[in-house]
């Protein structure tokens, strides 16, 4: 009897056990702060990339030389390109890159197609440098860009065309790419730079520098300066730090040191970059451009840009004054490559288009000063810009394994700010 009556208390208790719990009504919570989105657009960091973009097509069109000493465009998409890498290197290094790799290349081999189509259309080929072997061979640097692929220094200009098309086309047209030959060899050499940042990281951030100012003081004069090594060694020594502090930023090293030190350095190297300029032997009677001058260049870039990432404030929403330039800077991001491959065709191809207008008696009589101005150039070159952009940007959807899209400008959701407030 005993062990039946507690075999039922037993039972019962285990009855007891499995009872839902009673469930109390809590208040309902307050309203939160909207989670921190982690790996999100910045749009500080586009809104740099827009304006460095506007500033090299400005740059291309009027050669201003107070216009890089304004905005160094250079330093600061590098800059922009080294923090984006950092943080995509959480992932394993050689998918990152092959990923960079893939961004990158379609659209430069869909420009270097039409490029080399039309300039042997103008009459460049294998017997056009002397060396056949060496023409050929230098053709791959049109598919892997580790030095600058060849193109033709001086063409005729096209049939019917030569009085309107410079010789010079393919030289202008080709400009452009030493930042994708630059840019190639930062993204593979990202991880063992990053490992040395995190390692020793004043020595890394300022070693890239060292060289620059060594290789332009020291063997300047030597014989193989300006060859292809020396050109690729030079262009990565130049923006190196730049890329270097972009990691940095990314990887949080300039919040752990105090907030006087970069306000407090940074100035003072963008003054030696312009001491160093204003003491170079050029004609007194030519402003002097910074972008002649590599070690000027690196000090200048490196110092602006430390102020622009100090000041960094990692907007995720735009701020109300700015809204309105969503739209556009949202369309130049997603279209950064091809903009910037595409803009000096524009800018050459406008002056042909141009020319023939001084042969209307109307234009050449009242509007001469239109014709002759560089504004106008400008003018007839954006929408060329445009067109080549919607015809061939659709390339880095693909590349990036996005379905393509011609237009990308982002609509704008009614009333999203405002129930975001």
């Amino acid at each position: 009897m005993p062990a039946s009556v507690d075999h039922v208390r037993h039972a019962e208790t285990m009855q007891l056990r499995v009872l839902p719990p009673i469930r109390v009504p809590e208040p309902e919570p307050e309203a939160e702060e909207p989670v921190q989105r982690k790996g999100g657009r910045d749009r500080y960091l586009d809104l740099l990339r827009a304006l460095a973009l506007g500033r090299v097509v400005l740059y291309h069109n009027f050669g201003w030389f107070w216009l890089p000493l304004v905005f160094p465009s250079m330093g600061v998409m590098f800059a922009l390109a080294g923090s984006l890498m950092t943080r995509s290197l959480s992932r394993p290094a050689l998918g990152v890159i092959r990923g960079r790799l893939r961004r990158l290349l379609p659209p430069m081999w869909l420009f270097g197609a039409i490029m080399i189509t039309l300039q042997i259309l103008d009459g460049w080929g294998p017997d056009s440098e002397g060396h056949p072997n060496w023409w050929w061979g230098k053709l791959a640097f049109w598919i892997l860009p580790l030095s600058t692929p060849p193109y033709g220094d001086e063409l005729g200009g096209f049939s019917g065309f030569e009085h309107h098309v410079e010789q010079t086309w393919a030289a202008q047209v080709i400009v452009p790419l030493w930042y994708l030959r630059a840019y190639l060899w930062y993204v593979l050499l990202s991880p063992l730079m990053l490992w040395a940042l995190r390692k020793f990281p004043v020595v890394t951030l300022f070693t890239p520098l060292a060289v620059v100012i060594a290789m332009n003081t020291f063997f300047v004069d030597q014989e193989f300066v300006y060859g292809r090594v020396w050109e690729t060694a030079n262009d990565f020594a130049m923006f190196g730090s730049c890329w270097i502090l972009g990691m940095a930023h990314q990887e949080g090293l300039l919040k752990k040191i105090p907030q006087y030190v970069v306000p407090s350095i940074a100035p003072l190297v963008m003054v030696a970059g312009l001491w160093y300029l204003n003491t170079r032997p050029v004609d007194p009677s030519q402003p002097t451009d910074i972008e002649a001058w590599p070690i000027a260049q690196a000090l200048w870039s490196l110092g602006f840009v430390a102020m622009l990432l100090h000041v960094s404030p990692s907007w995720e929403q735009w701020p109300r004054p700015l809204e309105r330039w969503n739209g556009l800077v949202s369309l130049l991001n997603s279209r950064a490559v091809s903009v910037y491959l595409w803009h000096q065709v524009a800018l050459v191809a406008a002056i042909p288009l141009i020319d023939p207008l001084w042969n209307i008696p109307f234009f050449y009589t009242n509007l001469t000063w239109l014709l002759s101005s560089q504004w106008f150039t400008l003018l007839v070159a954006i929408p060329l810009i445009g067109l080549l952009v919607l015809s061939f940007g659709w390339v880095e959807d693909v590349a990036a394994k996005r379905s393509p899209r011609l237009f990308p400008y982002p609509r704008r959701q009614r009333g999203k700010r405002r129930a975001a407030e």
